[in-house]
């Protein structure tokens, strides 16, 4: 397993920017403490290195510190299926409890870094912090929620909708994060969001380009500008097709 870089500094879950996101409010020094005693270790992976793998056995849950996490199965051919990724404070490997086994590959998408919890003893801590346990209840909420995003995505004929609502879910989350969303960067390419959308890559881009065209947005690489988040919104459910070309 991946050791911490010995020059990282070790933060504890009270001085981590994801305080909020992570951990259920009203926990005191002493439920933080406790917390801290429970993470094993914070571990970096550059882009393209497993997290876990498929079939792996399940100890640990991981959470997101740092970066993006692609989650994909492989199927019987050597075909590779995206399920998802993982952002900062979103938790890897709850699907492993089913059978304790990891049903899925994680991979770093760029350099991430990652908080692994021991799960048999965070089921200790669920008693001390029953906070910490409707938290987590709402994580696999989230999780089943995203699922039923993504079941109502692929059974979208349009690709442009498809794409449109992969990037307003995505903007949702990042609001989540606090971060800008008139100008952001994609951590994963055209290919992944393709094969998770179950689309070609070529129609991502005409997906991107017909955007352009209506005013919504324009792409250059990873880096995609939203001018208009109302007419994306819009794009989700179909309507938004015939605005006028931004100029």
């Amino acid at each position: 397993m991946r050791q911490p870089e010995p020059s990282a500094p070790r933060l504890g879950c009270a001085d981590c920017g994801l305080h909020a996101i992570c951990l259920p409010e009203g926990v005191d020094e002493e439920g933080l403490a406790r917390l801290d005693r429970l993470t094993r270790q914070r571990s970096t992976y550059q882009r393209g290195e497993l997290v876990f793998r498929q079939g792996q056995s399940f100890n640990t849950l991981y959470v997101v510190r740092s970066g993006a996490v692609r989650v994909a199965i492989a199927d019987p051919s050597g075909g590779r299926q995206v399920l998802g990724f993982r952002l900062p404070g979103e938790i890897l490997g709850i699907d492993a409890l089913l059978d304790n086994a990891h049903r899925t590959d994680a991979t770093a998408l760029e350099r991430t870094t990652v908080c692994e919890v021991p799960f048999a003893r965070i089921e200790e801590l669920f008693q001390l912090l029953p906070s910490l346990q409707r938290k987590m209840m709402r994580e696999l909420g989230r999780e089943v929620a995203a699922a039923q995003q993504h079941a109502q995505a692929m059974g979208r004929s349009q690709a442009l909708e498809r794409v449109a609502m992969f990037l307003n879910a995505l903007l949702v989350r990042y609001d989540r994060l606090s971060r800008p969303t008139d100008l952001v960067r994609l951590p994963m390419g055209r290919g992944d969001i393709a094969c998770y959308l179950g689309i070609a890559v070529e129609t991502v881009s005409r997906a991107f380009g017909r955007m352009e065209e209506n005013g919504v947005m324009v792409a250059s690489g990873r880096h995609v500008r939203i001018f208009r988040r109302d007419l994306l919104e819009a794009l989700c459910t179909g309507k938004g097709t015939g605005q006028r070309k931004r100029h």
